[in-house]
Order: structure tokens, then sequence, then C-alpha cells
């Protein structure tokens, strides 16, 4: 079964959460066989903060609750 246009469109709006997510679990990965160094751990800030808001931003643009229940 093919998606339709309107799951198309959710999947479209929801793309810079997901790139966010993205980026901050390639951060993660690569702390995790070795001992963050201070430039690892800008990048795991860098892409928590990035994440967060495109969540937000999604969020205002959808009128939706924030995932994990957040208000």
């Amino acid at each position: 079964m093919e998606p339709t246009a309107a799951e198309l469109d959710a999947i479209e709006q929801e793309m810079p959460v997901i790139l966010a997510d993205v980026d901050l679990l390639d951060a993660q990965i690569i702390t995790l066989d070795r001992i963050p160094t201070e430039l690892d751990n800008r990048r795991l800030r860098r892409a928590r903060r990035r994440a967060l808001a495109a969540c937000i931003a999604l969020a205002n643009r959808t009128g939706a609750a924030l995932p994990g229940g957040a208000a």
C-alpha cells in the first residue's frame, strides 16, 4: 500500500524533527566507546538544542503536544 497524500504531508512536516534526532543520535554514537572530549560535549549540546528547537517548532505549527507528555 502506498502512503496517502496526507501521510506524506505529515512526514514532510516532521522531517526537521527527524533530521535533528538523527544528528543527535550520531553525536551520541560517537561517544559510546570513548570518554567524550570537550568537542564531543559541545556537539551533543548543539544536537540536543537543535532537536528540542525542531520539536518545539513542530508543536507550535501543528498545535500538538510535545512528545513524551511534556506540556
